[in-house]
């Protein structure tokens, strides 16, 4: 059995010094280990967890990397160490070579192994195996004891995505069925705490932790802002590019070693590599030994450490060859495996132009210079739009000093940060992890093949936000790969087991089932699974560019539309499928419709560029787009946009195909719904019976609403246009306000009368009215102040006139009313009464409502009715206010009295005259 050579791995990796504290924590079942990216984690603990792994018995160890260039660069670097005859070569600048001292290269399928999403280079005696986690979760669904492994190695953790969040959380489950199962986490920055309890027993019994410190060799930082905007609506600039371009070249001139670029995305690494290619020679020529113009060396905020030995001058006429490298997902794997290697003896310097890929996940050796554009590609999710994509936004600052620190890693190193000191001041912390925002349609298959619907019970990093997992389901409903309670169907079994995504395998398999053609519908999944463009978004004619080979990645698409027909032709073996013959030209519209069956979408109005989704939202298809005349098409791609191009829908159509309004109506069957639409005027119901694709009206007419239709109708009318839509009588408002009081005073059981609330009960106290309403009824004829009762409490009700009485008897023998405060105004506003001054002669004390809580506001009257005072203490107004009032109003109105002593007065509501009849 294989056993790796540790020595020979480990020089001169910091990681070795921690060799036998890793074994430990390696043979207690489950750890973590956290080191800074550079210190060799990759490259020393999976060959050290397999020769433990060889001790116990033998079986594999798996090591996932978040990235397929990641995986294939671990697994070869690793059998290249592990081949080599001798010690370590090294090049003439003290970088590892990765070729063995023999001239050869070790081949990965021997005891190094690796599997990415279309490629699988493993052998009977593979020890270590290197793979993705979507290629891991797939497995483990299969297999969810992982037979034959010993051990699992989960690297850049900190990364947060979501298949590295489930990989944890289910794997966690498979060591409580497994005891023997090794399980290490490893991170460059990571919540190491959080991920040891979840690993462990709790945070009561953790998983031991690993740190392994990282010698950090001097880092000069400086700065070099551009003036301009490096976003816009489209995404960065192509005038911040350039000058991103301008500072790698001049900055590469000046120090004359490898640069390694940061920018977001991988149109932007093509966009700087096309102009740093074709304008290296003139920059090196012209601005060698300018690099102070924008934060040379140890001058800018941020610096750290002396500069480095920058060496003899260099001839600035004849400047040296410069290889100018991309690293991003969708080039081929030799040029990926190229930019990643180390620059061997007599190579010249290299730029290579990356991606995020390689802040933290692989190396790039010999690096001594980072440029960052401080920008980073993230997931965003428009929750309002149900559209979820990358967006360009700042990068956080544990990941601006991550990429600095790439330039320190093996020697003194240099990084210039294209963006001010202000900047990065605002970036965030770091980033959230993605499933707080990412679409989570495949999670949720994955789920629920789990046996854990939801995510309910399964101990994650961060839950996934209820919301968004509520919407993910629904899509699987609509998808049939799940069922009305969530559990997983048939279809969606061998719709997970596939090496692609959900919507993707579901459209491949019903694609080829139902248009007889795998080659076709495999090459409609590869073109809509990747990221190919046409600038119409006409998928048809993005079909036309890569069949015939125009289109930029045809090569990359004509490989996996034949990896996903061979997948198609060996999951439809033996079943029946349809003609292909007379649907070829309506097949691109078909297969996005049965991966997306929510975006069929259908134009807003004749001449328009405007479309109204199934699902509810609108977009745009651009200007001069093939498409533009077709009634109905089928939505794979959106993108949140404004101004002209979206037309007023706030987004524009990146990818779509035209659709057959059959095919629409056949392939949108889930959502097509036949309702009766209500609507009320004048407080009557009016019906329609509808037909709808989702959002999108197919046909309406008017139908006669029956006595089921009224009650329901009404209510929603209610709840859409406010409670003043029904007849409030005086004695409905007195008896709401009355209720409003004793809730203010006591709470519950007393009700709350605001409309808010009201509305949230409308079925218990209104419900049985709209329920005996005839079709031709209204709502003015509902008596509500008898509704409003059904809502007092019982048996407290019984003392609701004595707390909240209607009436105040006064002590001329009068009864008044009690004016109570609106139940929609101020909420601490007195009850009021309103009444005669004489008529409260004699009265001390200010009469109290609702246990003696509340006092009555009186406005004493004049005998016209007309306000002379407000009080709610009537003892103070007789002992002052009285006397004034007296002396003004006697004269106007002397038929009445007005004595002196109001306390001996006799109350009355009579003139002088007629009390002493």
């Amino acid at each position: 059995m294989h056993r790796f050579d540790l020595d020979r791995i480990g020089a001169g990796l910091p990681v070795a010094a921690a060799r036998d504290e890793i074994e430990r924590a390696a043979l207690s079942g489950a750890c973590v280990i956290t080191a800074p990216p550079g210190t060799g984690k990759t490259t020393f603990v999976p060959p050290l967890v397999a020769n433990l792994a060889a001790q116990r018995g033998g079986g594999r160890v798996l090591l996932t990397q978040p990235r397929r260039v990641a995986v294939r660069a671990a697994a070869r670097r690793i059998a290249e160490l592990d081949g080599a005859d001798g010690g370590e070569p090294r090049d003439a600048n003290g970088v590892n070579d990765t070729r063995a001292t023999n001239g050869t290269r070790a081949e990965v399928g021997g005891p190094v192994g690796f599997t990415v999403r279309g490629e699988r280079r493993v052998g009977p005696d593979t020890r270590l195996e290197v793979l993705t986690p979507g290629v891991l979760l797939r497995r483990l669904v299969a297999d969810p004891e992982l037979h034959g492994v010993d051990a699992v190695i989960l690297d850049e953790v900190h990364e947060r995505s979501v298949d590295g969040d489930l990989l944890l959380g289910l794997l966690a489950e498979v060591r409580a069925l497994r005891g023997d199962l090794v399980l290490i986490a490893m991170s460059a920055t990571l919540d190491a705490a959080g991920i040891a309890a979840l690993l462990g027993d709790g945070a009561q019994d953790p998983a031991p932790i690993v740190e392994v410190p990282s010698p950090l060799h001097p880092l000069r930082v400086g700065y070099a802002p551009f003036d301009g905007a490096r976003l816009d609506e489209r995404g960065v600039t192509r005038a911040y590019l350039a000058h991103l371009a301008d500072v790698a070249a001049t900055a590469q001139a000046d120090e004359g070693c490898d640069a390694l670029v940061f920018v977001p995305g991988a149109r932007e690494v093509d966009e700087v590599v096309r102009l740093l290619r074709d304008g290296a020679g003139s920059w090196a020529r012209t601005r060698a030994g300018a690099a102070g113009s924008f934060g040379r060396a140890g001058d800018g905020p941020g610096s750290r450490g002396p500069g480095a030995d920058r060496g003899a001058p260099r001839d600035r006429q004849s400047p040296p060859r410069i290889d100018v490298l991309p690293l991003h997902g969708r080039i081929p794997a030799r040029e990926q495996d190229r930019a990643v290697r180390g620059r061997g003896s007599g190579d010249p310097p290299r730029i290579v132009v990356s991606t995020s890929l390689a802040e933290s996940s692989l190396t790039v050796p010999g690096v001594r210079l980072v440029i960052d554009s401080g920008l980073s590609r993230e997931v965003r999710r428009d929750r309002g739009r149900d559209m979820t994509g990358l967006v360009t936004v700042s990068a956080s600052r544990a990941s601006a000093e991550q990429r600095a620190g790439r330039a320190a890693r093996q020697g003194p190193g240099r990084a210039v940060r294209v963006y001010s000191p202000t900047d990065f001041a605002r970036m965030p912390a770091a980033a959230a992890p993605e499933i707080a925002s990412a679409d989570l349609t495949d999670a949720a298959l994955l789920l629920a093949a789990w046996g854990t619907p939801g995510g309910a019970g399964l101990a994650l990093p961060t839950p996934p936000p209820t919301v968004s997992m509520e919407v993910a389901v629904e899509v699987l409903r609509s998808l049939e790969l799940v069922d009305g309670s969530g559990r997983i169907t048939s279809l969606g079994e061998r719709v997970v087991r596939l090496p692609v995504g959900a919507r993707e395998a579901r459209a491949l398999l019903a694609g080829a089932q139902q248009l007889g053609d795998v080659e076709l519908v495999g090459g409609i999944v590869a073109a809509i699974s990747d990221d190919h463009r046409e600038s119409g978004a006409d998928l048809a004619s993005l079909l036309r560019e890569l069949r015939s080979g125009r289109a930029p990645g045809a090569d990359r698409w004509r490989r996996e539309a034949r990896r996903l027909a061979g997948i198609a032709r060996t999951e439809m073996a033996g079943a029946t499928t349809g003609a292909a013959t007379h649907r070829a030209a309506a097949a691109p519209g078909a297969v996005v419709a049965l991966s997306r069956p929510e975006w069929i979408a259908r134009r807003t109005g004749e001449h328009s560029r405007s479309y109204l989704f199934a699902s509810g939202t609108r977009a745009a298809l651009p200007e001069g787009s093939g498409l533009i005349g077709s009634e109905w098409i089928a939505v794979r791609e959106v993108q949140r946009a404004s101004g002209r191009s979206a037309d007023g829908t706030g987004a524009v159509i990146r990818l779509a195909a035209h659709l057959d309004v059959d095919d629409a109506l056949l392939l949108g069957g889930p959502l097509l719904t036949s309702d009766r639409a209500a609507r009320v005027e004048a407080g009557r119901v009016r019906m329609r019976e509808e037909r709808r694709i989702g959002a999108i009206l197919l046909s309406s007419a008017p139908v006669a609403a029956t006595p089921e239709d009224v009650g329901p109708a009404l209510a929603a009318h209610l709840r859409e246009r406010g409670l003043s839509a029904l007849d409030w009588s005086e004695t409905a408002n007195s008896l709401r306000s009355r209720l409003a009081l004793l809730h203010r005073e006591f709470g519950e059981p007393w009700p709350a009368m605001d409309d808010e609330s009201l509305t949230e009960r409308l079925d218990v106290w209104l419900g049985p009215d709209l329920a005996r309403l005839r079709p031709d009824g209204s709502l003015r004829g509902i008596d509500t102040a008898a509704a409003l009762r059904r809502l007092l409490p019982w048996p407290e009700a019984a003392r609701f006139d004595e707390l909240a009485p209607e009436r105040l008897t006064v002590p001329s023998g009068s009864s008044a009313r009690i004016d109570y405060p609106d139940a929609t105004a101020d909420p601490t506003a007195a009850p009021v009464v309103a009444v005669k001054l004489q008529e409260v002669f004699g009265l001390a004390e200010t009469p109290r409502i609702a246990r003696g809580r509340v006092p009555i506001l009186f406005h004493l009257l004049s005998p016209a009715r007309r306000p002379l005072a407000v009080t709610d203490d009537l003892s103070s107004f007789w002992n002052g206010p009285y006397q004034q009032v007296r002396r003004e109003m006697r004269g106007r109105y002397p038929k009445h009295p007005w004595p002196e002593d109001p306390w001996a007065a006799e109350a009355t509501a009579r003139t002088t005259r007629a009390a002493k009849r």
